[in-house]
Formats: structure tokens, C-alpha cells, sequence
């Protein structure tokens, strides 16, 4: 205020609407600071506007006045997201902001109180408290907040957060101070007489198991389940982070604490934050109050299998199978960041299995082709509702297909953790906002339920923050989602790996049984055979780099280039020798592809007909099933192509359910 005061009497009586301006939003919202002229009315106003000398910041209304005697600025976002989240930062402000910029972009209001130089004393935990209660009570800023602590400010970032865990959202703290014989006693020693003052201690007093460090706070933080989310360098020279950060890392893991950790390589001390802040902001606005309340998470046994290969054995491999949901750029990429920044430690296989177009039939029968060969998961993610709903299977064959990829995964590693994930489509919308279940979900969940698997309804989600108003379908990008529109699905699976993290000691690894099979014909034993041992070829002919005749005519990877049995004319046929209770093929289904006639041990030809609706731009991958229900033992397929308009049929495999 006396700095207001001088300006006016520098600058003259012309600035003194200026002045008198910043004052009334001074008396409009009344604080110890700044008393309301009419106490009984002011609580019946909105306590909106902060007071202090008024400006702009990235485009906002930046507030900067002062709070027992320290300097305190609000930035305020143009629209407040609901309940008014905030991010305070206790050191720095406007220092490699980028976090801070995109949080204003999404309604927090960004909030700066100076305790720079208190190094996380009990004096300067005490003025966190009464800065936090004028924030909250005066100005209905959320009752949870995001603290962020840059430098020295993490050393404060902790130690409040400590004594208050359930007023915090989460941390966000990049290169913090967490050993103070690391800083500043050894890299910035002129500093090291400021913290004893602060702390009312002497040199001689201050001992290694001085409870100023921040290992000593991890155990309040866990218990009160604070989340963590630290960005570091890795040649930091100020404050090392094998000396600081690490070892509270390392410890907050072992207890069971949620944190994820960034580790720039070749970075020093400068430049804080990241040139993307996303990760960070990903990380914050899911851990905001009321976020998790449309997620639908079933978690049923746990992760125990997989978080001990992560934790202890420090090595992990995790499979994603899926449709194109997963093929393309999006949550699979997130999530293998997430789990990256989890276990920064971890030496990780990825697998991904996504294939545009497939559902659980497929998927059962490439198990051992495109996930098993490349490793052998202990985390499996596996998608698979959309593609069997708009391809049409049936309630059953949804069934023979997840349990025939959940006993054939158990049976090859009895400890493998499996995650069902139930994606959105434009037909699930509206049954799902009425509060009715499209039966492909309860088809899934029945294998979920009979195998005791985590699952996370993610169409529910999606439906419910629809409804809401959070975004509208076009926003969320649709089947196929945006960048934007994946962040829910990776928050939620985020979510559930908060539930699975539990301390190291309670990480007891456990086979997964194997119960009674729903479906004696589930695919468990479910293979890809080679279009060479088909017999008998008239009108087929091996093509050994396929490829269509019309290059418009779109093709998907692993279905061009690649070895086909292919036939263009009626009257083509071949037999197919196999043992086994299930036949099909797997089949790319282009303009013309055909109705093919099929008999199995010499029974009447039936009739199956390979076009799809997506056939005439596109030579979709498509498993068509020819027998589901077969005794176990040698069996002789027949195909043939009747004459007609379409009469190509182009085979990558043939699909066999073989039990032992």
C-alpha cells in the first residue's frame, strides 16, 4: 500500500483514479489486509477480486499486495475452472513458468507467496497456514491446492504439504532441496548461517538426522497420501539429485507413496520445468478434487505381480492389445511414459499389440504371434469392446474371445496382471447416459469378474463428463480420440495404478488361478497357422509380397507386403488339415471379397460372405470363423469361391482353436 501511496505522490494527482480504482477492489472483497467498509454485508458478496495494485500477466488480472508483511500475487484465470483449483508457489514466481501458464490457460488461478528465504522452518509452515486459510476461507480457492517448489522452494513444498496433507492436491517440485548438508551447506555455503537462524539453531545442533530434511517427512507425506510429481536434472551441480531428490524418491516408493519423477539427462540446475509442460499438467489436474469421481474403476484382486517385478526386480515387460485405439498415437504412448516416470528405475519391454479393426477374436488367435513372441508381460492392457460390438460378434464369441486371451496369458505366466479396458464409440453414448450397459461391457465384465481382473469402464467416463458439459464428442475426438481425449483414458489407468502402489512389503507375488472355464470353446488355445499348409490349391496361389491390384484401395500394416493365399476367380478352392475345435481364417476383405462356401468333414457347404461394410475402400483385417464348437480331434476344411461379381479372397491365416 505505501508503495501505491508513493507513486501517487510521484506521479501526481493524475494517476489518482488509478489508485482509487485498485483500492475498490480493495474494499469489494475486504481482508485482514485491506478491512470491507460494512463487515455484516461483505461476506454476502463474492470473493472474487483481490486487492493490491492491478496488472496483466499472460493476457490475466495479476494482483500484487502484501500478506503479513510478504509480498503475495494472484493471477486470476479468465474463466475459474469449477471449484476454483489453485497452484501456489512459496519461491519465485514467474521462473520458468510454463506449468504454471498452461494451468492459467485451464482455469487455475496461479498464486505466489513469498517464503523464499524459510527454507520449510515451523515459522514459515506457520505463514503457509494463515496465507492458506485467507486463501481458501476469504477467497473460495479450492481446499485442496497444488504446491510447487522450485529449488529451495520444494524444501518448503515439503515440509508444508507434511504438516498439512489434507490440504493438498499434489506437489509439483523441479530440482528441489531435500538434503540440506547437500544445500546448502556444501554448494552454497554463504546461505548455510540463513537456515540456522531460521531454524533458531547452531551449527554443532544440526546433526544427520537433522528433521529438517525431507527423508524424514516421507512417512507423513505417504500416510497422507500425497502425490508427487518432481522434475530434476541429472547432472545437477546446486542441488544433486542423487543427494536430494533420489533418496526421497526411493523411499516414497518403498512405503507406498504415489510419485513420479522426470530426470532431464544432461540437465544442471537451470533451466527448471520442461519445454512441454504436459506431463506435469497431466499429472496435476487428475489428482484435483472431484476428478476422480467419474472414473469407474474395478479393481477386484490387485497388481501385486506386477508392481513387484517394477519395485523390486526393477525390470518389467507390459503388453498392450487392442484395436486401432491402441495402434495409434495415444494412451498406449502416454501410459508407457507414466509408467517410465513411475519407475525411473525400471529397465521396461513394451509390447504393442494394437491391429485397426480387431476385437477379442482376433487378438485370442494372434496371442502368441504379436504379443507372446516379443516377451512375456507382466502387465497386459486389453481393449477389445468397440471392435467386437461393430463387428458384430455375438454375445458368445465375446466371451470365447476375452477368456481365450486371459487362460491363454495365465497359462504361459500364471503372475501375469491383466487389465480390461472398456473404450467409447458413437452407438454407446446415448444407452449409456439413460444408465443402460451395451451388452458387449457385461460380456466383458463377466470375464473380468470370473477371473477377478481389474477393469476400468472408460465409455461410462466419457458418457458422464459428456453430459456434464465437460467437452462434447467432437472435442474428445470422436472413436478415435484426440491427444486431448486420450488424457482421460491414461488419467484413469493412472488412477488405478494410485490404488495398486502399496510399500515393497506388501508386494507378495501370487499365481493367478485358473477356475472353470465360462466357455468349454473359449479360444485358450487359440494360433495363427501358416497359409502353407493349406493342400489341394486350385485358383489359390501363394503371393509372397501381396499387394492390391488398385493401389487406391486402402490396406493396413501386417495385411500388404506380406505373404497371402489369394484367389480372384470362381470356382477356386483348397482343403485345410488341422486338429483342434475351432476354424476360421484371417483374412484381409477388400471390394471384391467373395461368399465363400465352406465344409467341414464332409458336411454340407455353408455360406459365409467376406464383405464388410468398410470392404469397398479398404482390405480391412477380418477373422471369420467357419466352426466354433468342434471335437477335439482331426478335422479337413474345404473352401470354395462360387461364380459371381466378387470372388477374391485374400488369406494372411488360417485361425485354429487347438487344445492339447
Amino acid at each position: 500500500m505505501k508503495r501505491a501511496l508513493f507513486g501517487i505522490l510521484v506521479a501526481g494527482f493524475s494517476c489518482l483514479s488509478n489508485m482509487q480504482a485498485t483500492r475498490m477492489d480493495a474494499l469489494v472483497t475486504g481482508s485482514p489486509t485491506f478491512p470491507h467498509p460494512n463487515v455484516m454485508t461483505a461476506t454476502q458478496l463474492p470473493q472474487t477480486v483481490f486487492p493490491g495494485t492491478k496488472s496483466q500477466w499472460e493476457g490475466c488480472d495479476r494482483y500484487d499486495f502484501k500478506f503479513q508483511d510478504r509480498d503475495a500475487i494472484v493471477v486470476v484465470p479468465k474463466k475459474a475452472a469449477p471449484d476454483r483449483p489453485w497452484i501456489w508457489r512459496p519461491a519465485f514466481f514467474g521462473a520458468f513458468p510454463s506449468v504454471d501458464q498452461a494451468l492459467l490457460k485451464e482455469g487455475f488461478h496461479i498464486v505466489y507467496y513469498d517464503l523464499t528465504h524459510l527454507y520449510g522452518s515451523p515459522h514459515g509452515v506457520k505463514l503457509g497456514n494463515d496465507f492458506y486459510a485467507e486463501m481458501v476461507n476469504h477467497y473460495q480457492l479450492a481446499s485442496k491446492v497444488t504446491v510447487e517448489g522450485f529449488s529451495r522452494g520444494g524444501l518448503y513444498a515439503f515440509h508444508w504439504a507434511a504438516q498439512n496433507p489434507e490440504k493438498v492436491a499434489c506437489l509439483y517440485v523441479d530440482a528441489p532441496v531435500c538434503n540440506v548438508f547437500s544445500w546448502p551447506k556444501k554448494t552454497a555455503p554463504d546461505l548455510w548461517p540463513d537456515l540456522l537462524k531460521e531454524w533458531n539453531l547452531k551449527d554443532e545442533e544440526v546433526g544427520e538426522d537433522f528433521q529438517g530434511n525431507v527423508i524424514h517427512l516421507v512417512d507423513k507425506l505417504v500416510a497422507g497420501k500425497v502425490p508427487v510429481m518432481a522434475v530434476c536434472g541429472g547432472v545437477d551441480k546446486a542441488v544433486p539429485y542423487e543427494e536430494n531428490l533420489k533418496p526421497v524418491a526411493d523411499k516414497y516408493r518403498k512405503t507406498g507413496g504415489v510419485i513420479e519423477v522426470i530426470v532431464k539427462p544432461d540437465c544442471d540446475h537451470h533451466p527448471h520445468s520442461l519445454e512441454n509442460p504436459e506431463p506435469v499438467v497431466d499429472f496435476i489436474k487428475r489428482y484435483q478434487p472431484g476428478y476422480a469421481d467419474k472414473v469407474h474403476i474395478q479393481v477386484r484382486n490387485n497388481l501385486n505381480n506386477a508392481f513387484h517385478k517394477f519395485n523390486i526386480e526393477k525390470k518389467g515387460c507390459v503388453a498392450f492389445l487392442g484395436g486401432s485405439i491402441t495402434e495409434m498415437r495415444g494412451w498406449c504412448a502416454q501410459i508407457r511414459e507414466d509408467l517410465q516416470q513411475r519407475f525411473p528405475d525400471t529397465q521396461f519391454t513394451f509390447i504393442k499389440a494394437g491391429l485397426p479393426s480387431a476385437g477379442s477374436t482376433p487378438h485370442a488367435f494372434r496371442m502368441e504371434q504379436d504379443v507372446l513372441q516379443h516377451g512375456t508381460p507382466d502387465l497386459m492392457f486389453v481393449e477389445a469392446a468397440v471392435n467386437d460390438d461393430t463387428n458384430y460378434f455375438t454375445g458368445e464369441e465375446q466371451i470365447q474371445g476375452m477368456e481365450g486371451i486371459v487362460r491363454h496369458a495365465l497359462r504361459v505366466n500364471p503372475k501375469m496382471d491383466i487389465i480390461f479396458l472398456h473404450f467409447i464409440y458413437d452407438p454407446f453414448i446415448e444407452p449409456l447416459q439413460q444408465g443402460e450397459q451395451p451388452k458387449v461391457f457385461t460380456n466383458h465384465e463377466k470375464v473380468a469378474e470370473h477371473y477377478q481382473l481389474p477393469s476400468i469402464h472408460l465409455a461410462q467416463e466419457v458418457a458422464e463428463r459428456m453430459k456434464a458439459g465437460e467437452f462434447d464428442w467432437n472435442q474428445f475426438g470422436g472413436t478415435h480420440p484426440s491427444w486431448f481425449g486420450h488424457k482421460y483414458y491414461t488419467a484413469a489407468i493412472n488412477l488405478l495404478l494410485d490404488q495398486e502402489t502399496k510399500p515393497f512389503d506388501a508386494l507378495q507375488e501370487q499365481k493367478h488361478s485358473l477356475p472353470t472355464p465360462l466357455n468349454p470353446f473359449s479360444y485358450a488355445d487359440g494360433k495363427l497357422v501358416p497359409i502353407r499348409e493349406a493342400q489341394k490349391l486350385k485358383g489359390f496361389e501363394i503371393v509372397n509380397d501381396w499387394t492390391p491390384d488398385d493401389p487406391q484401395i486402402a490396406t493396413r500394416p501386417g495385411f500388404v507386403h506380406v505373404p497371402m493365399l489369394h484367389a480372384s476367380q470362381g470356382k477356386s478352392s483348397l482343403t485345410f488339415s488341422f486338429t483342434g475345435t475351432a476354424v476360421g481364417i484371417f483374412c484381409a476383405a477388400g471390394p471384391k471379397a467373395c461368399v465363400l462356401e465352406y465344409s467341414i468333414d464332409g458336411a454340407p457347404y455353408k455360406k459365409i460372405d467376406t464383405y464388410t461394410e468398410w470392404s469397398s475402400g479398404l482390405y480391412i483385417p477380418w477373422v471369420y470363423m467357419f466352426e466354433k464348437k468342434l471335437e477335439n480331434k482331426s478335422h479337413t476344411l474345404k473352401l470354395r469361391i462360387p461364380k459371381g461379381e466378387r470372388t477374391e479372397c485374400v488369406i494372411r491365416d488360417f485361425v485354429v482353436n487347438q487344445p492339447e
